[in-house]
């Protein structure tokens, strides 16, 4: 009877095992938490195979930076400050997002955008439109 007992628990430890080691591989996919405010803080390109990043031209000189708000409930905003008609004037535009693995959709004013999600940390996400153009976000 001991030994009987001795080896359903082998096999009850030894299916645990089995079992806890499936491949929970994301696929790529970075798991973390997409929604918050994101601000602009770098653009760029590649070019050779290199990327060529600069600060954002398009924060203006002693303004908050240009944001993208990604919520919780897929809405998102979109942030602009510009100093053309007042100073640090902000300008938004509301749309929604989506994800679909590594790829973020946003629709704003009616026009559709996906973008490759190149990075996403807790501080970083790093996207890449289909033009090549690559914009980095850190979080607010």
């Amino acid at each position: 009877m001991k030994n009987r007992i001795k080896l359903f628990a082998l096999l009850l430890s030894l299916g645990l095992v089995s079992t806890s080691c499936n491949n929970d591989d994301n696929e790529g996919e970075t798991l973390a938490p997409l929604a918050g405010k994101w601000n602009v803080s770098q653009v760029g390109t590649t070019v050779n195979g290199q990327e060529v990043l600069v600060d954002a031209p398009q924060n203006e000189s002693g303004c908050d930076k240009d944001y993208l708000d990604l919520n919780a409930d897929n809405t998102l905003e979109e942030g602009d400050y510009d100093s053309t008609l007042a100073p640090c004037a902000i300008y938004t535009k509301e749309g929604i997002y989506s994800r679909s693995h590594n790829n973020l959709t946003t629709v704003v004013d009616g026009v559709s955008t996906t973008k490759d999600i190149m990075n996403l940390s807790l501080t970083e996400l790093k996207l890449k439109g289909a033009d090549g153009a690559i914009v980095v976000y850190v979080k607010d």
